[in-house]
């Protein structure tokens, strides 16, 4: 006779084994459930979250976004893009995109969008559309497919950016730039024209001034006062005008960055003693003293020796021009590393503070009127800064109305080629 399975001590703990084992397994299975349960819910709180976020994008972009499918009818449009567009969102959906284009230009966008699919990306398309009963504005399409699984387009993504304000902006531009050309030809064509007839010039007076220099000797020995005070006018007013086209000759070089300098070695304290010698007589018509302060050696330089007498002339004469009374006085000192400084005083009678940014610039003067005490062009400063820089040097200035005026130059012994 078989004993009974629950009286059987063993395969009852067998089965409340098994029993625990299977327990301890489903509630594996649960928790495993449970986790997989709160993957899921974290996953889909994302997924809302990213949706969110590009309704957001999209929505709130600064640009006008649109979704269309291949053949261009709207699906998905944000505020911008109606606002652009000049129509409800409502109404922009299923409609296609071309109808917003201007009527010209539809056929090229019809052909371009037929080859989207196959170029996946156009950037920067620029078109022009037109909202409902608006005008026309420039716009600049971004396009991109959108694909599935299979890489297979199934629609559009577009940007649309009004560009019309920038298109505006470059055109102002190219106006400008097209004007600085302009101004650019016409600034050369004046320096060329000033080099051409300042040569012209330059021959028929030197002739005038060596015929009357001639005869200014021969009145002179023949004691003939008259006529040797008339040709002195008349050599005097050819020298003067001799300056004022070589000023314009050398303004046109400078322009044209013709203007080349010829170095040579000389002794500048025997230049601008020599220098000081051939203004004095402007001096000593209204009793200026001139005053010359220099160091005991010599002062050897390698520079262009007609340019540097050219700066201590225009230097000189204006302040000896611009002195009623007082003094003249030019001062040399030495620099370290090899660099000397030039400094040219006057007792005269001042230059503004406002003004003295301005008396570098060419044809500039502090009285502009034709009916000015003091003669000139407004060159001389304006070379005299040219020529110093070319120098690989500098010139400054300090000045107060009433009390006189300092120009100091700083050069190199050397100038290096």
């Amino acid at each position: 006779m078989r004993e009974i399975p629950w009286k059987q001590p063993q395969i009852v703990i067998n089965c409340l084994e098994e029993l625990q084992i299977a327990l301890e397994e489903l509630r594996i299975a649960e928790e495993e459930l449970r986790q997989q349960n709160e993957e899921l819910l974290i996953t889909q709180q994302r997924a809302e979250s990213e949706q969110k976020r590009y309704q957001e994008l999209f929505e709130f972009a600064p640009d006008g976004y649109l979704v269309t499918d291949c053949s261009g009818n709207i699906q998905e449009a944000n505020r911008v893009a109606a606002r652009l567009l000049n129509i409800r969102r409502q109404h922009l959906i299923r409609k296609p995109l071309v109808s917003f284009v201007v009527e010209e230009q539809r056929r090229s966008f019809r052909q371009l969008l037929n080859q989207i699919p196959t170029m996946h990306r156009v950037q920067d398309w620029e078109v022009q559309l037109c909202g409902r009963e608006d005008q026309p504005f420039i716009a600049a399409l971004t396009v991109e497919t959108v694909q599935d699984q299979q890489e297979q387009t199934i629609g559009l993504r577009w940007l649309v950016r009004d560009i019309s304000a920038r298109k505006q902006t470059e055109e102002c531009l190219r106006q400008v730039q097209l004007q600085n050309l302009e101004l650019q030809e016409a600034d050369r064509l004046k320096n060329q024209f000033l080099a051409m007839v300042s040569h012209e010039l330059r021959t028929p007076m030197n002739a005038i001034l060596g015929f009357s220099e001639v005869l200014l000797r021969r009145f002179h020995h023949q004691q003939d006062l008259q006529y040797a005070g008339m040709l002195e006018r008349i050599f005097r007013n050819g020298k003067h005008l001799l300056t004022l086209i070589e000023d314009l000759l050398d303004v046109s070089k400078i322009q044209a960055e013709q203007l080349e300098l010829h170095l040579e070695p000389f002794n500048l304290a025997e230049l601008i003693a020599s220098t000081i010698d051939d203004l004095r007589s402007l001096a000593d018509q209204k009793a200026l003293a001139l005053q010359l302060c220099l160091p005991d050696s010599e002062i050897a330089v390698v520079n262009d020796r007609l340019r540097m007498q050219q700066v201590l002339i225009n230097l000189l004469s204006n302040a000896i021009k611009f002195t009623p009374a007082g003094s003249v006085k030019i001062e040399v000192l030495e620099l370290p590393e090899g660099r000397l400084a030039i400094a040219v005083s006057d007792t005269g009678i001042g230059i503004a503070s406002t003004n003295q940014s301005q008396i570098f610039q060419k044809f500039w003067q502090v009285n502009q009127s034709t009916t000015r005490q003091h003669g000139g062009t407004g060159l001389g400063l304006a070379i005299s800064k040219a020529l110093i820089e070319l120098m690989q040097g500098s010139i400054s200035v300090e000045s107060q109305l009433g009390e006189g005026t300092t120009f100091r130059i700083e050069i190199p012994r050397c100038i290096k080629r």
